[in-house]
């Protein structure tokens, strides 16, 4: 029988949005390639909608900071085991781990040891080239393959003695909502008119609670010296509540978005944004609206940080790019008064607003691919699961 012609068995698992979305559009094009998909372990609505029962809600996993996940340790060891547990139990043609390295790298490990036939692919390279290294050659036992978003990964990997990888291109290059934020903001008219800055300060919770108070310092500054502006706040419905509680003191109106759509929307209009530093730095920079991007983790995540980053930046349109595009602050750097004159250098006609306009353009040109990350994505798992068929392990170039 043409095996083919059999449904694919896909086990997955990814605790971000951001992973949810990619496992959905690998799905989708391996279905899109006249495959019938089943997919079982751990993901979000996305990925639910192509049929995936998640064993628990992804969120669980979905942690901020080394004092996180200690605090949870012994929740997180009890979901591994059952993550692995029930992986092996469904006899997958290959496992997916997507993104959230702490916690899909030891499901994916534990796989490894109770079925070593299972082909295993990690999606989304662990920031290795900035942060434990270590990590790269620690993959080699149980990761077969990385699917890298970003263009000098697989060089990195090699470097670094980890699993081979193969660069997919990042799914914003060619999301709907990029271009049509980008198509917005081409468009639109400056001359004379009031300025927007957006208000970005993250998707989880514990971002919110560390930057939403200094970002609103930096708007009082801002408006101490003498600027006028429309400040918008796009957030997710689950922090809703916790977002409007903060700005309810301010002196100064916020306008809160909520969802999807109105997020986009917000992008399309923006002049500048200060943001917690994360895959919205390069939503923004795709997009073409300058931005300052902030972090701030725990204690304990900042003493460990101090020993154990490498890397020259954190922000991706500075690494992809290869050059200082987006300034970042962390940690006790994160000061309104600095914030708020590196915006007006970006909300202005600036030299610096152009640097960095010409920065996100570098970064998109060296984003380009000529297909879908979704599509390069489903074609290396099938040679996965085809390499299983023969008895083989799995062996592309990079």
């Amino acid at each position: 029988m043409n095996p083919t012609a059999q449904p694919l068995r896909i086990a997955v698992v990814a605790g971000e949005e951001s992973g949810d979305l990619l496992g959905a559009d690998l799905v989708a094009a391996l279905k899109a390639a006249g495959r019938e998909v089943n997919a079982t372990g751990v993901g979000g609505h996305h990925l639910a909608a192509h049929g995936l029962e998640t064993l628990f809600d992804p969120a669980e996993i979905a942690l901020i900071g080394i004092g996180a996940i200690l605090r949870d340790l012994p929740r997180l060891v009890r979901r591994i085991g059952q993550t692995a547990r029930a992986i092996v139990a469904a006899r997958p043609d290959c496992l997916v781990t997507i993104d959230s390295p702490d916690f899909s790298l030891r499901v994916a490990r534990k796989v490894r040891a109770l079925d070593p036939s299972i082909p295993i692919i990690h999606y989304v390279c662990p920031s290795v080239w900035a942060w434990r290294p270590g990590r790269a050659v620690a993959m080699r036992p149980h990761v077969d393959h990385v699917l890298c978003l970003l263009p000098f990964e697989p060089a990195e990997l090699l470097r670094l003695g980890g699993p081979p990888g193969t660069f997919v291109g990042h799914r914003l290059s060619r999301d709907r909502h990029v271009l049509a934020a980008a198509a917005a903001q081409a468009a639109r008219q400056r001359d004379g008119a009031r300025r927007t800055l957006l208000l970005l300060p993250g998707s989880r919770r514990a971002e919110v609670s560390a930057l939403l108070e200094p970002f609103g310092e930096t708007l009082s500054v801002l408006q101490s010296r003498g600027r006028d502006l429309r400040v918008v706040l796009p957030t997710l419905p689950r922090l809703e509540d916790t977002v409007r509680a903060a700005v309810a003191g301010w002196s100064f109106n916020a306008e809160i978005r909520v969802g999807e759509e109105a997020k986009w929307q917000a992008f399309g209009e923006a002049d500048a944004a200060l943001v917690a530093s994360g895959t919205v730095t390069l939503e923004l920079a795709l997009t073409g609206v300058p931005l300052v991007s902030c972090y701030r983790v725990d204690a304990v995540s900042a003493v460990v940080g101090r020993f154990m980053l490498k890397g020259w930046a954190g922000a991706l349109p500075n690494l992809i790019a290869d050059r200082a595009v987006v300034p970042e602050f962390y940690q006790d750097y994160v000061r309104p008064g600095m914030l708020a004159r590196w915006l007006e250098g970006l909300i202005d006609d600036t030299a610096l607003r152009q640097w960095q306009l010409e920065g996100f353009a570098e970064a998109r040109r060296r984003l380009a691919v000529d297909e879908a990350a979704g599509t390069r994505a489903a074609r290396i798992v099938t040679e996965a699961v085809g390499s299983r068929d023969r008895g083989q392990r799995l062996a592309i170039g990079t």
